[in-house]
């Protein structure tokens, strides 16, 4: 299957207009991370305006991956994908504040896995207090500040380090570690907007028919959603996620939440572990030029999913960014590139994009107000009133990234 998705890859390049793809033959070389033998801190405390509190000191070079498992009976593969690490700056101010004022800002996974580790966070601006906290359960890490009333102009600006490299699913070699019966079974829930049974089970139970293989599942419920949804580029941030009103209406577009989640539902009605995984576009892409993103990024955020099978682990799907091109390139069904890129992206991601949480029905520590459906954008609170970076007349949001590993 890495092999698959390397020829798959190669060979959707090939079929690409060069206006819609970076220059594949100029790959630069990035050093294996190095780990820092520095802990990682929380809750740090600021208490001066304007001084920077780093978190962990600037890394030179991200952390040491661990050294590759090679199956030497198995056929050659492509070369390691090498790591790239990023600075992302997010610098935030908000106005028409009245009141004490908290902020949260969702932060890159904090623990490490083969396709992302998080290097550290740097922050300083006018706030009282701030600092990070983490929720194990959520795999959530979320960044907080506090200003107190009569603070004219709250601001701040936080970046993170961040190493990337793209991820593959090997169908060829089994026996990943087992994943922990708590997460199988978190990932099984239902929640207020992935229902699990009625109409949902219905659907899912139709899509796979008597496949019984655990992956042949996973690919027909993905080749379902392929089939039936449709991207909805006029919804607001990444969509609503509400998975029932979809099928009750029957009306299945709508923006990367919606598709991702829809995924995650049908496959956990039939008792296929699977979860979002809620991030942001972060660079260009060598697939498709909508599939990428530079400049300001404060409206990149992207739903993915994952699902999970006994013997291979968690395998990454991201069918929303299917239908996004299908919107994007006018592509027909059976467009070569089409063909291509549907099969690709069961199993692959093009790490472009930099993973925040999996969290639903998120309560934000410290914060009056209801549960979010999801975190993903900058939330501010003041007394009892909410509002996030979508408000463009109370925040001034905007993320850069840049490489720093040449």
């Amino acid at each position: 299957m890495k092999r698959r998705h390397f020829l798959a890859a190669s060979a959707l390049l090939s079929l690409l207009a060069p206006s819609s793809v970076l220059a594949a033959n100029k790959k630069k070389t990035a050093a294996k991370p190095t780990r820092s033998s520095t802990t990682k801190k929380s809750n740090r405390q600021g208490a001066k305006p304007a001084v920077q509190h780093p978190e962990t000191p600037t890394a030179a070079s991200p952390p040491q991956a661990e050294a590759e498992q090679r199956d030497a009976t198995s056929l050659p593969d492509e070369p390691t994908t090498p790591w790239r690490t990023y600075d992302i700056t997010s610098t935030i101010a908000l106005s028409n504040a009245s009141g004490k004022l908290r902020m949260w800002l969702p932060l890159a996974l904090y623990k490490d896995t083969p396709w992302q580790r998080s290097l550290g966070h740097s922050w300083q601006g006018n706030f009282t207090n701030a600092g990070i906290y983490r929720d194990p359960a959520e795999t959530m890490v979320v960044f907080y500040a506090d200003w107190n009333e009569g603070v004219a102009a709250p601001q701040l600006q936080i970046t993170s380090q961040v190493a990337k490299r793209d991820r593959h699913f090997d169908i060829t070699r089994r026996g990943n570690a087992a994943e922990r019966s708590e997460v199988l079974r978190q990932n099984l829930h239902s929640s207020n907007l992935l229902p699990t049974d009625g109409l949902v089970r219905r659907t899912a139970e139709r899509a796979v028919g008597r496949i019984k293989d655990p992956v042949a599942r996973g690919k027909a419920i993905y080749d379902w959603v392929l089939e039936n949804t449709s991207y909805d580029p006029s919804l607001p941030g990444i969509g609503r996620g509400d998975v029932e009103a979809m099928l009750d209406s029957g009306q299945l577009s709508g923006k990367s939440a919606d598709i991702a989640l829809l995924f995650v539902a049908l496959c956990r009605s039939i008792g296929i572990p699977a979860r979002p995984i809620f991030g942001q576009r972060i660079d260009s892409s060598r697939l498709f030029a909508g599939l990428g993103a530079t400049g300001n990024l404060s409206t990149e955020q992207q739903c993915r999913a994952e699902f999970y099978t006994p013997g291979y682990g968690w395998i990454p799907v991201n069918p929303a960014d299917v239908r996004k091109a299908i919107y994007d390139e006018h592509l027909s069904g059976s467009d070569p590139k089409l063909v291509v890129l549907s099969k690709l992206l069961f199993g692959f991601w093009e790490m472009n994009w930099v993973a925040l949480n999996s969290a639903q029905d998120v309560k934000l520590r410290g914060g009056n107000g209801k549960a979010l459906p999801f975190l993903v954008f900058p939330e501010a609170e003041m007394a009892a009133e909410r509002f996030n970076s979508l408000d463009t007349k109370r925040f001034s949001y905007t993320v850069h990234a840049s490489r720093v590993d040449g």
